[in-house]
């Protein structure tokens, strides 16, 4: 898959990859403001809520966020992977309860090149009412994706994965999922 990103049909283009409505997308400047315009977005927009689940394995991106916000009185857990680099989907499921804003699991490790289960995590997110976030920047383009027929509720890409140019990042945002911009005063995307 190779994303140009140098016509006006570069949302429609993307949503085709994604599987989603062009509506449902905003563009960012990387897989990283992705994933904090996600993570912060979505704790804003439920103030009342204050644990974040996420995995011991994340990228920088999304656990250097995780933590600034543990220093902001957020409770964070760090889900455990197995020697295989598995999640530990007992204790994943056992962490999430009424007080979780959101759940942020990697679609595929970097490094390993474990596959999380992305589709059963967001069954179950959606079926407690909890947001579910994924950080799919080495996924996409690799693995098929149907966002439309799925629970995901945001997802996290960087274009230079894909063959467009450095500082094009892309969030998708499921109709419906709460989520407060990390930027006011302009006309930018979030």
């Amino acid at each position: 898959v190779k994303l140009t990103l140098s016509n006006r049909a570069d949302r429609e283009q993307v949503a085709r990859l994604l599987g989603c409505d062009p509506a449902e997308l905003i563009f960012t400047s990387c897989g990283t403001e992705s994933d904090n315009a996600a993570i912060k977005g979505a704790l804003a927009a439920q103030p009342e809520k204050r644990k974040l689940i996420t995995s011991r394995v994340e990228h920088p991106a999304v656990l250097a966020v995780c933590r600034l916000m543990e220093s902001h009185g957020y409770h964070v857990v760090e889900i455990a992977v197995d020697q295989h680099g598995r999640l530990d989907m007992d204790e994943l499921e056992r962490e999430v309860d009424d007080n979780t804003a959101l759940v942020t699991i990697m679609y595929a490790n970097n490094e390993t090149g474990t596959i999380f289960p992305i589709e059963q995590i967001a069954e179950l997110t959606s079926s407690r009412g909890v947001v579910f976030h994924t950080d799919a920047v080495q996924a996409v383009g690799k693995i098929p994706l149907k966002l439309s027929q799925s629970r995901i509720d945001m997802l996290s890409l960087s274009g230079h994965k894909l063959h467009a140019p450095k500082g094009v990042g892309v969030l998708y945002v499921r109709k419906g999922t709460r989520l407060s911009p990390f930027m006011v005063g302009g006309h930018q995307e979030v």
